[in-house]
């Protein structure tokens, strides 16, 4: 008998086989974000980061982790309190999870050097399939100076589900871009959002990119301060392998031809800030 879970799964058919486990992710995403609103989270926490942007803005790229942060500091909050709807949920869509919370001990030093100690780390697994995980982080102590607005989500049911706004996304993954510190891991999806923020012609919101900066780095860094910063890291970063990473989540690898340092370094330039 098929379950809410398969007939979701039937939408993406059309992938190639070795595509099939982003499908796999992006159910298990949309029927994570049904429960949490189900529990009320979402008046408490925003939805932000790439996966946001690929269901809620049609980024033409999968993605894997779902990044939340509180509206405001609440010493109160505790995302436990929302396990059950969540859990509940996908029960009725025909799969069992598990939540578990991580301890930051355990991760790599990789996944450590982009995380404040102020922000909680939790693996969503399937009991039958092990091997797919939903990383969940959440920034409990959030930089504050962003904006949200409720997008609609379709499947399963239509729900309403509060995210940073465009601007502020895309605060968050310049940020990324210039400060994550991946060395050889270089993370390719932090480039193509990129891409796709300024040929959208989205505006830049630097107050929100400033306060992040001064939160996780302490740094103040003006627009043509950042800017610099930028550049070098456009610059000098290997483009093969930020081709590796970004073509195992689009569906079309062509779309990396035009990739360059110096096709980048142009992209800076066209940056409108607000």
């Amino acid at each position: 008998m098929s379950t809410i879970f398969d007939q979701l799964l039937e939408q993406y058919k059309h992938l190639p086989a070795e595509k099939q486990w982003s499908a796999k992710y992006e159910v298990t995403q949309m029927i994570a974000l049904a429960g949490l609103n189900h529990g009320g989270f979402f008046s408490k926490a925003a939805f932000y980061g790439g996966t946001c942007l690929r269901l809620f803005h049609n980024l033409r790229r999968y993605s894997e982790d779902m990044d939340f942060t509180l509206l405001q500091e609440d010493p109160k909050f505790h995302l436990e309190n929302y396990f059950q709807p969540v859990i509940d949920t996908f029960k009725l869509t025909g799969r069992d999870v598990t939540i578990t919370k991580k301890d930051k001990l355990t991760l790599g030093k990789v996944e450590l050097a982009f995380l404040k100690d102020e922000t909680d780390v939790y693996n969503l697994t399937f009991q039958t399939e092990k091997s797919l995980k939903v990383k969940i982080e959440i920034d409990i102590k959030p930089p504050l100076e962003f904006q949200t607005e409720y997008k609609r989500m379709n499947h399963p049911g239509t729900f309403m589900v509060r995210c940073m706004t465009l601007p502020c996304l895309y605060a968050g993954k310049m940020h990324a871009l210039a400060f994550r510190t991946w060395k050889t891991r270089v993370k390719g999806r932090d480039w193509y959002d990129f891409e796709w923020y300024v040929n959208n012609e989205t505006p830049l919101d630097y107050n929100h990119l400033r306060t992040r900066i001064k939160e996780f780095n302490g740094l103040d860094l003006s627009q043509e301060d950042f800017l610099g910063l930028l550049k070098e890291r456009l610059a000098t970063t290997d483009m093969e392998l930020v081709k590796a990473d970004a073509s195992r989540f689009i569906e079309n690898p062509h779309e990396l031809d035009l990739w360059s340092n110096d096709y980048f370094l142009q992209l800076a330039d066209r940056i409108k800030f607000v």
